[in-house]
C-alpha cells in the first residue's frame, strides 16, 4: 500500500499529495494520480527551493 503524505500547511481536504516513487494526486480524486519518477520529482524540488 504506498504512503501519500501532503503539507502540513494545506487545509484539511483541499490539497496536493505526494507518492514517494509513486506520484502525485488530488486528495478530493485519490483513485487517480499522476505518475512523476524520482529524478522529476527532484529536480522539481530542485527548481522550488532556488
Amino acid at each position: 500500500m504506498p504512503v501519500w503524505r501532503k503539507s502540513s500547511r494545506s487545509p484539511v481536504n483541499d490539497c496536493v499529495e505526494v507518492g514517494r516513487g509513486i506520484g502525485i494526486r488530488d486528495s478530493k480524486a485519490p483513485a487517480s494520480h499522476l505518475p512523476v519518477s524520482s529524478a522529476a520529482w527532484s529536480a522539481f524540488l530542485r527548481s522550488v527551493k532556488s
